[in-house]
C-alpha cells in the first residue's frame, strides 16, 4: 500500500508584500464588507497625501512628513493593496466608481 503525501505551499502567492498591513486580515470578510473597508481606506489615502503636501510647504515640512504622515500614508496604501488582492481572490464583483458611472452616461 502506497502512502499519499500532501504538500502545502507556504508562499505568499497573490498576497502583496506589506510592512504595515496584514495580508490575511480580510480573508474571512464578505465582498460587501471588503467594499466598505476599501471605501474607507480609499478616502484616507488622499487625505494623508493632502496633509503631506501641505506640510511640505511649511518650514521643516519634510521632517513633519516623515514623523507624522509618511508611515500612515504607506499603511493606507498597503491596506488598499491587501483589500484589492483579497477582493480579487474572492472574485468580488467590481462596482463602478462615481467617475466611471458619469463617463458611461
Amino acid at each position: 500500500m502506497a502512502k499519499q503525501v500532501v504538500l502545502a505551499c507556504s508562499c505568499t502567492g497573490d498576497n502583496p508584500l506589506t510592512v504595515f498591513a496584514d495580508p490575511g486580515k480580510y480573508q474571512y470578510y464578505s465582498c460587501g464588507q471588503i467594499a466598505e473597508k476599501r471605501k474607507d481606506a480609499a478616502a484616507k489615502e488622499p487625505e494623508l497625501q493632502m496633509l503631506m503636501d501641505k506640510a511640505d510647504q511649511g518650514a521643516g515640512g519634510v521632517i513633519v512628513n516623515l514623523l507624522a504622515y509618511k508611515a500612515d500614508h504607506v499603511a493606507a496604501s498597503e491596506e488598499l493593496k491587501v483589500l484589492d488582492t483579497t477582493a480579487r481572490a474572492k472574485n468580488c464583483e467590481k462596482r463602478p466608481t462615481g467617475a466611471a458611472i458619469s463617463a458611461v452616461r
